[in-house]
């Protein structure tokens, strides 16, 4: 046995003298039977699963002991004691996780096992195991082996080395099998599991190995000529001696394997790159045709794929250090610094290799990764999870910015110095640690950049702009204050003069940049070179100065003004008149001159920027910073002119708006404000003598600023949304559907031609090839139950039939057209012509009729066996054609029988589709009959000349004796089918299919073939891909448990899906052959039901059926690249077939080259020994994935834990990469992680990091868990890959392809549709503008495709620094642009996409985002992009990230300022006596129109735009318009204000006080109930306290204002904030089913009270009690900086207004004016806490035990305060209207005073006042839940308001046929099984 396995195992001879039963029987002296393992929970036990981590090499144990329980049940048991005697080795004391419990159940199986098998082969234990081993080594090893597929072998192989070792531990000792289980042994390790690539396997060959590039790329690996070799130490045996065997020596194979012994790398590793290394060798290889890749310029070959193998081998161990790729570089750069030393000294034939570490195989990990690690993990866990203000610990940045300078090589050094700086801090925390005393000492400072708390990182990375538009506000208002007003007035010396005060003003904004760069990057000083810290303090000195000189000499000039025209033609001629001052501004300019000259030269700008050159990196040393990243960030010309021109058109108008609307219109009514002497006060004033009447002129300008710096946000949001729609309607034409099949097939199909011919035209497009792939869409249609049978029919292009001269079309698109045809010969009577041209006039009717006619011909023929029978037809043929082509059709032929024929060809075809072989005689009988019956109507009926034709010879009659074995071929039935559809068809082919998903499809794949892509490449030359898709624990596949379930609401989900998806599950039984009668006959099917249900959610298992679809597509073109179109039979004869046939294992072995797709699950390894059934089954169902899908890879963190010396247990993280075997997951890879990866960073970008190392190719999908694929775009892969080489990128080749995405969850309810619709519209129009033409388009999160070996140089697909990097994604899309990437968007190709679907995951969701971008705001990507982009680029970058949230923020911050103007000015007395001064009447509008502006972005409108212009493009403008009104009625405005609110309060808190982190959204599927207590949790914060205040503004305003009344733009400005305030206080209710039910409203209302009573505590959570929740909600606060604290002390005080402008109104002050009155109001206040503080006392010490002294208390209180009121309604005149305006103004002071302790509450919990400040705040909440409540529960008493909220909620479901009111109801009394 040469080949396969060692030579045959020696029989055994005796087995005397060392028999026995057992070696040893296993000891009982553990623990009792443990819970769970007992299979008492209805679950099956699989052994393997339940073994502990830390026991996992007896894994393979436990296989073979259930591989062969049924052939050797006794063999079974003793693998199992085997398997208990090592695991009682391993971990004697049983001191790991779990392995107490494993032991005691697999001890209790023991000894059942030991009584209940039997012997077979002999007598003894011993013989029985050595017969056994014998018989399976001969039979599975030796017999047939070269029939047995790889893995099967690798299986039996696994087998026979497990009974070995089972033989070793009964049999202990030497024998005769040794050297036989050796040679095992040896075969075994060449049928180890593999990935992609069986590179051990020899024999049988794999059709992978086979291919030429492939093993060009093995050969040349293994080409390892005068290399010197490594000293390879031999293992010690336990004597001490070496053991001399050849087989424990470590087999040198490849340049892989000589880097593994030499750098230390760990086995698996160097397995996983070898593998990657090939395949990328041999894709480059496909893609080159076959030209050398490995020719490096004067280097050997394999020098230079050792230093890639060395690169790759460091990356793929580095684990966490990947996320800092110029570390990776550091320690490349020794390292192949190390290597070349070798490789050099060639003088010896070996070397002692320079990374060892005794008894480890994991040397590099240990003393280079596992460092760094520490420090990383020091970090983090100083950071406590990222909760530590950033400036307080070192993140990814900071670590790998470290490596930017060039001190590290000096202070770091190699082999790296564990006393460097670097590591030092670590050390320092574990001394002070060790001791046990706090040591206050200084952090390792932040490197480059510190990520401080504040806003004011929006002007510091966006200085410019701000600068821009802060100028170019105070030039307008000078030129508008002008005396004339009008622009031309700048020629005007004055007005010139004073507008050259903007200089100043541009001197004050540099110093101001010049300062934050100080004050905010303090904390990174240290770490600054010395050359940087020289740069801030001389631009901080030069700012000062200019802040200095401009100031002085203007002040100075005053006295000689100049003019523009002036100071233009006199400049060279006067220059010594000239003031000081101009020279001055002349100079500042300077610098900014340089630069616009630079900007219009690019290519010179970019080259400077990017060069390495001392001199030029000096001379722009005061302009860049010296980074690695961010350097000649510029477009070529033409981009550069297109988003340029953008901007200058949007800023002109966005200017003039300003200008025109907002300034000058206020200009003339300020003037009049400032004019007028000091109004009387109505309160006391504390700055009487303010002049010019400033405060009124400051709250009349605030709002006007604040929309001026916003507005520009409204203007891009139309311009962006003209530009996307204009550039929309170009890119894709309306499809003529025959261009349909062409541009199909030029686009799908690869030339036949050269690979460099791709772009040219195809004269003959291969349209058969198009009908594979049209085919293969369609019947994936019809898998996934979108269409019917007869749909699907209709769709399909013959896959085979007869040789018709026209092209045979889908039938849907010559539906009708033979009925309509022979409605044309009917009316046609005289002449031939015009019969044609009506024909000729519809192609498709021309090719129906042909079809048709040679169609029926072909069936005729194929029956007939007579040669008589055979003439009739052929002189009825041969008389058609004789009068065709003498014109004489209309006149030898009666036309208008053909309708009569038509329906006996109909009748004969079903007769021809139902034959029944096992009834033959009647059925041919039918037949012979019926087509008898057809002859004669031809003859005698339709032909004129025809009588003579039918004359029967003899007794033989004709048509009677006819062959049918044609019928029992498939293809012919199929030609029958097509053939009767095309005879019978009657509707038009617009209404197929009827599922609107299917429709959506077929029309997004027809149009998008209009669109412009590259032509698609032959497989073998196309980029090879991978997918790559985190998965943690959301739900994999819908158990019937899961799907019978019922919510409160009574509804299950599959009842739910029957509902929401009629169409497609009555497709889907008719799929299965099943017609159900109830419900339990339903249940019978479940295993085909839950799949159906499950790729209707956002399961896993949908995910992975989609990616699929693209190993599908691929053998699909694969089979089509290897076939020649023109040759190939499409009659489906058997030598076709054989010839499809062979093809198909090449196609498979290219499609697995081509594309793996890896599902990371990170905690996989936990699923499948968790005790949990819910885990459990996510983890069988994935394992079910792998079974299913072979080629789907899942990779995992592995945690085991295992027992020290020292008798503690110690875990270890490994990577797993494991794959489907026939039974179990086959691990194929296994590297060891320096630590826990999730411990550092973020969630998800770990997860995708820990797995990218098992990817392949060159490109990679970034794929969440909640997208799908189609089969259609999956076509289209091998085309958007080619961009990425595409030659109109010019040099900035494209590192991220956007994709679009379709939202498939948009028909669940109204809010779903609407967040559907505005993330089509972000998706599509949105992301089209952002790439082309502003250039700006980053990574969302979307199915973008990534230059693989681009990113894994750079950092990775995404970043994962805690909380700063929440928003993972579009880190990735800085990085990649910082980095020279470009990215770029395509339209052309979609996938699919969930969303949440209710109104809190909604919520949930835009806080995430939210809470993402106002840690973007903070980072140093956002600083260095805004810093380095070009000034126009830098105005897309700022409006389309953080500036949208800032905007939206300041739409927010606009209302308040407003309403608190409006507040000062009729408190005051200062609206009645100005602003209702007859001089300013007709000016008043000016400030309505100014405000208007911002109650258009508030009402959200502008989010609305973008929708009905992408919507207007693919669907019709007619339809968009359609769509907006029902999104208007259906409250969309109320949906997308509220979000407004959303966006506003996570973004400003998280920019303030932190506290961001990844919020999980949900995706569930039925849509259900929230409780109002859990909306208040939710909102309370963020909208209804927001809302409550601004309702309070403006009754105060409706109260005490008298202005306006009558201004109807004035009121439209009041009504959008009244409208704001109803959103934020009911938008949650409006959007919550069942909310106006009168019994949900009962139970709301006492789940409510029974919340707030309950007090917290410890283990209550925040849904249980309100008092835990109020203490979560400060949580924020206790970690913020001091710096915030104060700032939200300083905000609470704006609550104190109310009370100070309302006592002063009151009837009882009498217009007194004095602060005594403000004084007393305050000793009211304070009475009434005292008064409630007294009462909590009381509460507190009589309520239980002294009940009685406690009612007296209240009594006395009570009487108290009736007798006060009764002196104050009596003596002081007091009104009720007094008493509810002190309600009104106290309630803002009581929360003013409650927001205060909360601040202070580390102060306040040393007093006694704590549980007073949470007794305020009980009462509060309780307040503000009645105001929330009473409206809902007075519309509750109304049923029809519950039924319209219904209609209103799931419109979308209704025309879709759900019965949402039946839903609603519960399903009481119905039954839930309805079919039609």
């Amino acid at each position: 046995m040469a080949s396969a396995g060692p030579s045959g195992p020696p029989r055994s001879t005796s087995q005397t003298g060392r028999q026995r039963t057992m070696a040893r029987m296993p000891t009982r002296a553990y623990t009792m039977r443990p819970d769970g393992f007992s299979g008492e929970d209805g679950v099956d036990i699989v052994e393997e699963e339940l073994v502990p981590s830390s026991l996992a090499p007896i894994v393979p144990i436990l296989r073979a002991a259930n591989e062969i329980e049924e052939e050797n049940p006794r063999v079974a048991y003793l693998c199992r004691f085997t398997a208990f005697e090592k695991a009682h080795i391993m971990d004697p004391n049983s001191s790991g996780r779990g392995v107490r419990q494993f032991k005691t159940y697999l001890l209790h199986r023991l000894v059942k096992d030991e009584q209940e098998t039997k012997r077979k082969l002999a007598t003894t234990d011993a013989g029985e195991i050595q017969k056994f081993y014998e018989q399976y080594c001969s039979k599975y090893l030796e017999e047939d082996h070269e029939k047995r597929k790889p893995e099967e072998m690798a299986r039996h192989y696994q087998i026979a080395s497990v009974l070995y070792d089972v033989l070793k531990t009964v049999t202990p000792g030497k024998h005769e099998y040794d050297k036989y289980a050796k040679g095992v042994e040896k075969e075994k390790a060449s049928f180890s599991q593999y990935n992609i690539l069986p590179l051990n396997i020899s024999v049988p060959r794999q059709p992978i190995m086979e291919i030429p590039e492939i093993k060009a790329a093995v050969a040349l690996l293994r080409q390892m000529d005068s290399l010197p070799m490594p000293r390879i130490e031999l293992t010690q045996s336990s004597d001490g001696k070496t053991v001399p065997d050849e087989m424990d020596r470590p087999v040198v194979q490849d340049l892989l394997d000589w880097l593994w012994q030499t750098f230390g790398f760990q086995k698996g590793n160097v397995e996983n790159q070898k593998e990657h290394l090939i395949l990328l060798l041999a894709n480059i290889d496909m893609r080159q045709q076959g030209t050398s890749h490995h020719k490096s310029q004067g280097m050997p070959p394999h020098n230079s794929l050792l230093y890639i193998g060395l690169y790759l081998l460091i990356w793929g161990e580095a684990s966490n250090v990947r996320f800092m790729p110029e570390c990776l570089c550091y320690i490349f750069h020794h390292m192949a610094r190390d290597l070349h030393d070798i490789i050099s000294d060639r003088r010896e034939g070996s070397f002692e290799p320079p990374f060892q570490r005794e008894g480890s195989d994991d040397a590099f990990l240990q003393l280079v990764i596992q460092p760094i690690y520490s420090v990383m993990q020091k970090e983090a866990a100083w950071g406590k999870r990222g909760t530590v203000s950033h400036s307080m610990w070192r993140n990814y940045d900071d670590l790998n910015e470290y490596f930017w300078s060039k001190k590290c090589f000096k202070k770091l050094g190699w082999p790296m110095d564990p006393t460097a700086d670097f590591f030092a801090e670590t050390r320092a925390k574990n001394e002070t640690e060790s001791h046990g005393h706090m040591i206050r000492r200084r952090r390792a400072s932040k490197t480059n950049f510190v990520e401080v708390r504040t806003f004011l990182h929006l002007f510091r990375s966006f200085d410019r702009m701000w600068a821009f538009f802060i100028l170019a506000f105070q030039a307008m208002v000078i030129i508008a204050w002008s005396p004339s007003g009008t622009l031309s007035s700048i020629f005007q010396p004055d007005v010139f003069k004073n507008v050259l005060t903007i200089f100043i003003t541009a001197a004050f904004l540099n110093f101001l940049q010049a300062t934050l760069e100080i004050i905010l990057n303090w904390k990174a000083w240290k770490s600054l070179e010395w050359s940087q810290r020289i740069r801030y303090i001389l631009k901080f000195a030069v700012a000062v100065a200019w802040l200095i000189i401009l100031p002085t000499t203007y002040s100075s000039s005053i006295e000689n003004p100049t003019g523009l025209v002036k100071f233009v033609s006199n400049w060279i001629q006067n220059l010594k008149n000239e003031s000081i001052y101009n020279y001055a501004v002349a100079l500042y300019m300077l610098p900014n001159i340089f630069s616009a000259l630079f900007f219009m030269f690019l290519p010179i700008r970019r080259a400077l920027e990017r060069s390495n050159s001392r001199i030029i990196r000096f001379l722009l040393w005061w302009t860049q910073p010296k980074l690695y990243v961010a350097r000649g960030m510029y477009e070529d010309t033409c981009s550069l002119l297109k988003y340029t021109t953008f901007w200058i058109l949007l800023l002109i108008c966005k200017l003039a708006f300003s200008y025109y609307v907002e300034i000058a219109p206020l200009v003339e009514p300020t003037r009049i404000i400032m004019s007028l002497e000091r109004p009387p006060y109505e309160w006391h004033e504390f700055f009487p003598n303010l002049r010019h009447n400033l405060g009124v002129v400051v709250t009349v300008w605030a709002p006007i600023v604040m929309v001026y710096f916003m507005d520009t946000q409204i203007w891009y949001a139309i311009f962006s949304t003209i530009c996307g729609g204009v550039y929309g309607a170009f890119s894709r034409l309306g499809p003529d559907l025959r261009q349909f099949q062409e541009h199909s097939a030029k686009k799908l199909v690869p030339n036949h031609g050269s690979r460099l011919k791709r772009d040219e035209e195809d004269k003959n497009p291969p349209f058969d090839k198009f009908a594979d792939i049209w085919n293969a869409f369609i019947n994936s249609l019809r898998e996934e139950d979108l269409l019917s049978n007869r749909e699907k029919d209709l769709l399909v292009v013959p896959s085979s039939g007869g040789e018709t001269s026209v092209f045979q079309w889908p039938p849907f698109l010559l539906a009708s057209k033979i009925p309509i045809a022979l409605d044309m010969a009917k009316s046609v009577k005289k002449r031939d012509e015009e019969l044609m041209k009506r024909i000729n006039q519809d192609p498709y009717t021309e090719y129906a009729v042909i079809e048709c006619y040679e169609t029926l011909l072909d069936i005729l023929y194929s029956i007939i066996v007579e040669q008589t029978d055979k003439k009739v037809v052929d002189r009825i043929c041969e008389s058609i054609k004789d009068s065709i082509h003498r014109k004489s059709l209309v006149k030898e032929f009666r036309l208008d029988e053909l309708p009569q024929l038509s329906a006996k060809f109909d009748k004969l075809l079903n007769l021809l589709k139902e034959y029944d072989e096992n009834d033959p005689v009647k059925k041919k009988t039918q037949i012979a009959n019926l087509l008898q019956d057809i002859m004669e109507i031809i003859t005698q009926d339709i032909m004129k000349n025809g009588q003579g034709i039918l004359k029967d010879e003899g007794q033989k009659q004709l048509f009677a004796n006819l062959n049918l074995d044609s019928l029992k071929h498939v293809a012919w039935r199929e030609k029958c089918i097509r053939l009767q559809l095309l005879l019978t068809t009657k509707e038009s082919a617009i209404y197929v299919p009827t599922n609107l998903e299917a429709r959506r499809r077929i029309t997004f794949f027809a149009n998008s073939l209009f669109m412009k892509m590259p032509r698609a490449p032959p497989v073998r030359s196309m980029m090879s891909f991978s997918v790559l898709t985190p998965y943690f624990k959301e739900e994999v596949l819908f158990s019937p448990d899961d799907l019978h379930k019922k919510n409160e609401d009574g509804i299950s989900i599959l009842f739910y899906l029957r509902k929401i998806y009629p169409d497609e599950f009555r497709n889907f039984l008719e799929r299965i052959n099943f017609k159900p009668k109830d419900e339990e006959e339903l249940k019978e099917r479940m295993d085909d039901i839950c799949p159906w249900a499950s790729y209707r959610g956002q399961t896993l298992t949908r995910t992975v059926r989609g990616m699929m679809y693209y190993r599908k597509a691929l053998e699909i073109q694969c089979l089509q690249d290897t076939k020649d179109p023109a040759k190939f039979d499409r009659d489906g004869s058997i030598e076709s077939y054989q010839v499809l046939q062979s093809g198909i294992e090449m196609a498979q072995a290219i499609a697995d080259i081509k594309f793996t797709y890896v599902v990371s699950c990170q905690v996989y390894g936990v699923q499948k020994t968790s005790k949990d059934l819910k885990d459990k089954s996510r983890y069988q169902n994935i394992l079910n994935l792998m079974i299913i899908n072979p080629s789907l890879r899942v990779a995992f963190i592995d945690e085991v834990e295992a027992p020290t010396g020292n008798g503690a247990t110690e875990k270890t993280y490994y990577s797993v990469l494991v794959k489907g075997g026939e039974k179990y997951d086959e691990e194929i890879y296994r590297i060891k992680l320096p630590g826990k990866p999730i411990d550092i960073g973020e969630g998800k970008p770990e997860n995708q990091n820990h797995a990218i190392i098992f990817t392949r190719g060159e490109a990679l999908q970034a794929i969440d868990m909640n997208q799908d694929n189609y089969i259609e775009e999956a076509f289209k892969m091998r085309n958007v890959l080619e961009e990425f080489e595409s030659r109109k990128y010019g040099k900035s080749k494209p590192t991220i392809l956007g994709l679009r995405e379709h939202i498939f969850t948009g028909s669940v309810s109204s809010l779903a549709w609407f967040m559907s619709n505005q993330e089509t519209s972000f998706v599509t129009i949105g992301q089209r503008v952002l790439a082309n033409p502003l250039k700006v388009r980053f990574h969302y999160g979307h199915p973008d495709i990534f230059d693989r070996l681009f990113h894994i140089t750079r950092g990775g697909i995404s970043k994962a620094s805690k909380t700063i990097n929440l928003s993972e994604d579009i880190f990735s899309g800085f990085n990649s642009t910082m980095r020279g990437g470009n990215v770029t968007h395509h339209e052309y190709m979609q996938v699919g996409k969930g969303r949440d679907v209710g109104m809190n995951q909604i919520s949930s969701f835009e806080a995430k985002v939210a809470n993402g971008n106002g840690e973007q705001t903070l980072s140093r990507d956002i600083y260095r992009l805004g810093r380095r982009f070009d000034f126009y680029r830098m105005l897309s970058f700022y409006f389309t990230t953080v500036g949208f949230y800032f905007s939206s923020m300041v739409t927010v911050l606009t209302v308040y300022v407003f309403l608190y103007g409006r507040l000062y000015l009729v408190m005051s007395g200062l609206e009645k006596s100005i602003m209702l001064d007859p001089r300013n009447q007709q000016n008043v509008k000016a400030l309505e129109n100014a405000l208007a502006s911002q109650s258009i972005f508030q009402l959200g409108f502008l989010l609305v735009l973008p929708m009905v212009m992408e919507v207007g493009l693919e669907k019709g403008f007619r339809t968009a318009l359609g769509e907006f009104v029902i999104m208007q009625l259906q409250l969309a405005s109320v949906f997308f204000t509220f979000q407004l609110g959303t966006k506003t309060h996570y973004y400003g808190r998280t920019i303030l006080h932190g506290g961001a982190k990844y919020i999980p959204t949900g995706r569930g599927f039925v849509v259900y109930h929230a409780k109002f207590a859990e909306n208040y949790r939710m909102y309370s914060r963020s909208h209804f306290v927001k809302g409550l205040e601004l309702l309070i503004l403006l009754v105060v305003y409706l109260v005490y204002g008298r202005s306006y009344r009558s201004s109807s733009l004035y009121l439209f400005v009041t009504c959008s904030i009244w409208f704001l305030v109803a959103s934020w206080l009911f938008a949650p209710f409006i959007f919550n089913p069942s909310c106006f039910e009168w019994q949900k409203t009962v139970d709301d209302w006492t789940d409510w009270r029974k919340w707030m009573g309950n007090r917290g505590g410890i283990g209550m959570s925040v849904e249980q009690s309100w008092e835990a929740w109020w203490v979560s909600e400060q949580d924020h606060l206790r970690k913020t900086s001091i710096r915030a604290l104060l700032l939200e002390i300083i905000l609470s005080l704006r609550f104190l207004i109310y009370q100070y402008g309302i006592v002063y109104h009151l009837n009882i002050a009498d217009h007194h004016k004095s602060i005594m009155v403000y004084g007393v109001s305050w000793v009211v206040m304070l009475l009434v806490l005292v008064v409630l503080k007294m009462v909590s006392i009381g509460r507190q010490k009589f309520g239980t035990d002294l009940q009685l002294m406690f009612r007296i208390l209240k009594g006395l209180l009570f009487l108290g305060f009736i007798s006060v009121m009764a002196v104050l309604f009596v003596v002081l005149h007091l009104t009720i209207s007094d008493v509810f305006a002190s309600i009104l103004g106290y309630l803002p002071t009581g929360w003013c005073l409650l927001l205060i302790g909360q601040a202070c509450s580390p102060l306040i919990r040393r007093t006694m006042l704590w549980d007073s400040i949470m007794e305020l705040g009980r009462s509060y909440e309780n307040i503000m839940g009645l105001i929330l409540f009473l409206p809902i529960g007075f519309l509750s008493w109304f049923p029809f308001v519950s039924e319209f909220q219904t209609r209103l909620l799931f419109n979308q479901a209704f025309s879709r046929g759900l019965q949402i009111s039946r839903i609603l109801a519960g399903q009481k009394g119905i039954g839930e099984f309805e079919f039609e």
